[in-house]
């Protein structure tokens, strides 16, 4: 069945139907002009626009964990419909991480050096979940790189980011300002009991707007935003990313009113950034804006380099003239978790070499930790017992998952597209580009399971799909010289 439209008569032709005369005697009618009303068809893209449009409805209802997952099904189900899917380059590097999480459930039995034994189904269902995330980020890029420009253009995909930017924001003040704000997800009083009441789904049913933990020396504890994800360290990674296509989005590539608003809502950000207490964080903003200016200063775009450069000595003036900048100087004295990211490092690096090609399926339980040998917490030591391997960054989940070839595989795909798009030096080409090296250096303290993974995924089909029409605009090479056997083998690999 064909949904194409028939071609319209031009005007002041007759319409196919005029072809024959009307009966003698007839009287013709002038044709009725019906007004345009509101549809109730759904725009193409709209399991994306879902996505990020009522994310803050998910992470309330509590299934945030799972909605990339959920939405990549009608995603499928799309992308089957329209025929080929394309992919994008680079991508059997990625094909090749899947692969070897799929095997690596062979090895879920297995015990690592001085970790427990595993036990129960628990590693299994943890296995299958992190399988899901993976192939189901993995289809919201393919979603994204498939679709037209006039189906969901790339400057739209943009906003759709600064939109979750400013809901990161947003998040970020009320877990700052109201640290112990939290509520039961609806969800919970429909799940039958005996899947509420596990530990993992109960963590998600709980919805709160912050973690409180105990971070700087002599305070009992310090509030860390956490809104609208579930842990402190997600919205941390995630602000980063979002804050990147925030100011593409609404500051450079934004009408004026749009400008001001985005100027203002990074503006905004600082304090709950500076309250996160999130190192992390502020290492990869200050790693974002020297790329920035490196790449800016390539193209000689001085004027510009030279407005960063004043915006980023004004923040620093605004940090240390407030309260901001007690808070900043007193969490970089106070490493609390450095030693125990340490022995989960070592850790992860043993078990990778006792198992190189396939890791071990999945995180494993440490036997003690950095504090003591002993198993499981105390009340004279909280520090002490049985920390997860593979918990304290994504690079370490995958040698212990998945070894040596998983995190070979997963490092050697984003680096391929840096090296792939290099020469794209336009707002998205440098902020898609800037998201990769964040993805890159975040592997080293943080997980990038759920959103974050889609986020960096989204940014490289959105690198690909300005790549592929840069290409298509440029103008072609000569077909006897090198360039043009060059751009002739670049355009097959893209098929």
């Amino acid at each position: 069945m064909s949904t194409v439209t028939p071609p319209r008569p031009a005007r002041g032709s007759a319409p196919v139907d005029a072809a024959v005369p009307p009966p003698a005697g007839t009287r013709l009618r002038p044709a009725t002009v019906r007004p345009k009303g509101w549809s109730l068809r759904l725009p193409t893209a709209w399991p994306l626009i879902a996505l990020f449009v009522l994310y803050p409805l998910w992470w309330a209802l509590g299934v945030s964990s799972f909605v990339f997952v959920i939405f990549a099904v009608p995603m499928l189900v799309q992308m089957v419909r329209r025929g080929p899917v394309r992919v994008p380059p680079g991508f059997g590097i990625w094909l090749l991480l899947l692969l070897w999480l799929v095997l690596s459930a062979t090895m879920l039995g297995l015990t690592a050096p001085n970790t427990l034994p595993p036990g129960g189904g628990g590693r299994y269902i943890g296995w299958a979940i992190r399988l899901a995330n993976f192939v189901g980020m993995t289809v919201v890029m393919l979603y994204v790189y498939n679709l037209g420009e006039r189906e969901l253009s790339r400057r739209r995909i943009v906003r759709l980011f600064g939109f979750m930017g400013v809901v990161v924001v947003i998040g970020g003040w009320l877990g700052s300002l109201f640290p112990t704000l939290g509520f039961v997800a609806p969800l919970r009083f429909i799940l039958p009991h005996s899947i509420a009441s596990q530990p993992f789904v109960a963590s998600l049913m709980d919805v709160k707007f912050a973690q409180v933990q105990q971070v700087i020396e002599g305070e009992a504890s310090s509030p860390r935003p956490s809104a609208p994800f579930t842990y402190t360290n997600s919205w941390g990674e995630n602000t980063a990313i979002l804050l990147v296509w925030l100011i593409v989005g609404w500051v450079v590539l934004g009408r004026p009113l749009r400008r001001v608003a985005g100027v203002a809502i990074a503006l905004a950000a600082i304090f709950p950034i500076i309250y996160s207490l999130n190192r992390g964080l502020w290492i990869g903003l200050g790693i974002s804006a020297v790329y920035v200016a490196i790449r800016l200063a390539l193209r000689g775009r001085m004027v510009v380099l030279g407005g960063l450069a004043l915006a980023v000595g004004l923040i620093g003036v605004l940090i240390i003239a407030t309260p901001l900048g007690r808070t900043f100087d007193e969490r970089l004295q106070n490493g609390h978790s450095d030693d125990i990211r340490t022995t989960l490092s070592e850790g992860a690096v043993t078990a990778a070499n006792h198992s190189p090609i396939l890791g071990y399926g999945g995180n494993r339980a440490l036997i003690g930790s950095n504090r003591s040998i002993a198993i499981g917490k105390s009340d004279d030591c909280k520090q002490c017992g049985n920390r997860e391997l593979g918990s304290n960054g994504q690079l370490w989940a995958l040698l212990v998952g998945q070894g040596y070839v998983g995190a070979i595989a997963y490092n050697g795909f984003f680096l391929y597209c840096l090296w792939r798009y290099r020469r794209d030096h336009s707002a998205i080409g440098i902020a898609g580009s800037l998201v990769l090296i964040l993805m890159l250096f975040f592997q080293f303290t943080y997980g990038a399971l759920e959103a974050t993974l889609a986020y960096g995924l989204i940014s490289v089909a959105l690198l690909a799909r300005n790549d592929r029409l840069r290409r298509a605009l440029a103008p072609a090479p000569p077909r006897g010289t090198v360039a043009g056997l060059r751009a002739r083998l670049e355009a097959a690999g893209d098929h």
